[in-house]
């Protein structure tokens, strides 16, 4: 499953910005997965936390190996120190099984996040332990596919912007 684009906002950014409609038309519609399970997307997120898509890349396969299916039962059904070995540092372990703990025990409803706004959900994410605005952000873009999203503290976009504008 891919981004589904909002052909009129692709439309008007390319007018409001030279600069970016030039760059976009050179490189043309970009196929960006989406995750929908939320809660694998949520952990998805985590693991990738300061880490470069590599490395994500290679941890999320060794999890998904390990796992089957990422769910909040297969995360607690295995001990701690094996997904340590996997290669996740031991806080994103923590983090992971405290995202999965809240699910079950029912703090975090993930199927609600779809019917919230963009604020609500970051909120309620937040309100997780090893969960900031970017990693919200990332399920807000890569999984719920909200098109107004766009998340500045993201390193990749600082330093694409900063390649565009030359600052």
């Amino acid at each position: 499953m891919h981004f589904a684009y909002d052909e009129r906002a692709v439309g008007y950014l390319a007018r409001r910005d030279k600069r970016l409609g030039e760059v976009m038309e050179r490189l043309g519609p970009l196929r960006r997965e989406v995750m929908p399970d939320l809660f694998a997307a949520l952990v998805h997120a985590i693991v990738g936390q300061q880490v470069s898509m590599t490395v994500q890349r290679t941890l999320w396969q060794r999890l998904c190996a390990r796992l089957g299916e990422v769910t909040p039962s297969s995360v607690l059904a295995v001990a701690p120190e094996e997904l340590r070995a996997l290669g996740l540092s031991g806080r994103k372990v923590e983090y992971v099984r405290e995202a999965a703990q809240a699910v079950t025990d029912g703090r975090l409803d993930v199927e609600a996040l779809r019917e919230m706004d963009d604020a609500a959900v970051c909120a309620a994410l937040v309100g997780l332990r090893g969960v900031g605005v970017w990693t919200a952000e990332m399920l807000l873009l890569f999984s719920l596919q909200r098109q107004d999203v766009l998340s500045y503290d993201d390193l990749a976009i600082r330093r694409g912007l900063r390649m565009l504008y030359r600052h």
